[in-house]
């Protein structure tokens, strides 16, 4: 049986606000949050432009969780930083980044 495979995200969003959130299916998903077609009033309101990073979590929806839950605790400011240096978080976490959404 193959792992599962997860993926935390960032979007911009038109209102130049930042969007995470995490997914089996990172191309999806960004298609869904696009048509408003997911469960996610934000993006509703505030249409993602591009994927802006997206990290790779092998196997462990908790800590795709985890993952997801730290980026949005952190300010924008931290989140411009995070986006400038994605490889940062892996440091923390062991997950592998890919560039814009790749």
């Amino acid at each position: 049986m193959s792992e599962q495979c997860y993926w935390v995200y960032i979007l911009n969003c038109d209102n130049g606000s930042y969007y995470t959130g995490y997914t089996t299916d990172v191309a999806r998903r960004f298609q869904e949050h696009v048509q408003g077609t997911g469960k996610c009033k934000y993006t509703r309101s505030f249409k993602p432009l591009r994927i802006a990073q997206c990290w790779q979590i092998s196997g462990n929806k908790a800590m795709a969780m985890k993952v997801e839950q730290y980026i949005k605790k952190m300010s924008k400011k931290e989140k411009e930083q995070l986006l400038l240096n994605p490889s940062s978080l892996c440091q923390y976490f062991d997950i592998k980044a890919y560039q814009n959404g790749q």
